[in-house]
């Protein structure tokens, strides 16, 4: 165990811990976070991955991460953390390797298309002589009375409404009020004008996809870029789609953990075998290397 930790980082970061002068973390493992890295407030990507599972925890401390437990808060603080190591997740080596690179796939997959799906969408609409032959279908059914750019945007702040809400709401009623939440807006938006289907239909996606991963500060930074290139993409069409994908890009690209190193790791710098890894759930090896 003594070899797999980097050793400045851990004196680096337990340094910090004693220089610390609050008065008390009253946002538990949040606060220490904002102590230990002020990183820039526009950059919504996390820095650290959160986890309440022991498995994962004991996982990273054998990788050579560091593990920091706050008093009165389950989760534990996982640092360095690149992008790679907040998608990846523990239940992918509970299945065999060929499951579990399936769902390791499936989940970046994922994580991809909730972020690119209706700002997709949304320039075919704006630019129907872009659509192939074979994605026909996607076009508009209905003629919309709202722009299809405020109905996404209505949408995105409706839904997180709704998951508030279920958040407050007591714990028997949640199911009930739920489902009443979902009929209304599925079924009486649509009738009364206000949403087109195919809008519903994506982001009903957009908006489970979300849970594909288990990071919550990490499904909203995908959410904040989504919702930038939206925004770009309804002002300046193409041009604007092709900006807030480049903003998006180089908001992953030009982060960085605690370390100082490179928050896209191991792509840039690239490294072949470990970006295997990352990617592919190898056979768990049986003795140590």
């Amino acid at each position: 165990m003594e070899n797999r930790v980097d050793k400045k980082l851990l004196d680096t970061i337990k340094n910090r811990i004693k220089n610390l002068k609050v008065d008390a973390l009253t946002m538990n493992q949040e606060s220490l976070a904002e102590c230990l890295f002020p990183y820039k407030w526009f950059n919504p990507f996390p820095k650290f991955k959160f986890s309440e599972r022991p498995d994962t925890a004991a996982a990273s401390v054998l990788e050579g991460n560091i593990i920091i437990l706050v008093d009165n808060s389950p989760s534990a603080m996982i640092l360095p953390s690149s992008v790679f190591d907040i998608i990846e997740e523990a239940d992918d080596y509970y299945f065999p390797p060929l499951t579990g690179s399936y769902l390791r796939l499936s989940r970046m997959t994922i994580s991809i298309l909730s972020l690119m799906l209706t700002p997709t969408w949304l320039l075919f609409m704006q630019n129907t002589n872009l659509i192939p032959g074979w994605l026909a279908f996607i076009q508009l059914s209905d003629p919309y009375n709202v722009p299809l750019i405020w109905q996404l945007l209505i949408l995105e702040f409706a839904i997180d409404g709704l998951r508030l809400a279920a958040v407050n709401t007591p714990s028997m009623l949640t199911t009930p009020l739920s489902v009443i939440a979902g009929i209304v807006l599925g079924e009486y938006a649509v009738k009364s004008g206000w949403f087109n289907s195919e809008t519903m239909l994506y982001m009903a996606f957009v908006t489970i996809a979300n849970y594909s991963q288990a990071s919550f500060e990490l499904g909203y930074a995908m959410k904040f870029m989504r919702i930038i290139i939206l925004i770009l993409t309804a002002v300046f069409n193409i041009w604007g789609y092709i900006l807030g994908t480049v903003f998006a890009i180089c908001a992953i690209i030009f982060n960085r953990t605690i370390a100082g190193k490179s928050y896209i790791y191991p792509l840039i710098p690239f490294s072949w075998k470990e970006l295997k890894k990352r990617f592919l759930r190898g056979r768990l090896p049986h003795t140590e290397k």
